[in-house]
């Protein structure tokens, strides 16, 4: 029996622990976003940076006790340096979707008048939410938590 709530190495268990991980991530990121924007009118991509750091202190505090087996990287700065970095791609392509639906794309009518035009950044966030997931979850699997072992549970 393994230790550490049970870590695995096999890649659907672990992207099926990741999405519960990367939902957490996601609610903490999102209601960040969400309520400084709304509540405290923050500018969008300000507001959703914001969320990002929460969403990554808990995304990486959790990932390293319950999804990834072991790490290739055995300094734990180094592993929080990286696992931060690719966050950050992740971020980048969730900041450029929020500024293209928030700032670009005001202005347009778009969805047929189903969404208002001051909520068109959530649109972006959905969007990059996607494709943040994929990116950071294959980024850290297979940069930082390749440990080059058989795949086993």
């Amino acid at each position: 029996m393994k230790t550490h709530m049970n870590k695995c190495n096999s890649t659907v268990v672990q992207f099926i622990r990741y999405v519960i991980v990367g939902g957490g991530a996601a609610v903490i990121q999102w209601g960040l976003l969400v309520l400084l924007k709304e509540l405290f009118g923050t500018n969008a991509n300000l507001a959703n940076a914001v969320g990002f750091v929460g969403g990554l202190v808990f995304n990486y505090l959790i990932s390293t006790r319950w999804v990834f087996d072991s790490s290739s990287v055995k300094n734990k700065g180094v592993e929080l340096s990286a696992f931060a970095l690719i966050g950050i791609v992740g971020l980048g392509i969730n900041q450029g979707l929020i500024w293209l639906f928030d700032k670009a794309l005001s202005g347009h009518e778009l969805f047929g008048g189903l969404i208002p035009q001051d909520k068109y950044y959530l649109v972006g966030q959905v969007l990059a939410t996607a494709i943040a997931f994929f990116w950071n979850f294959f980024a850290r699997k297979y940069l930082i938590y390749n440990n080059n072992e058989e795949e086993q549970h």
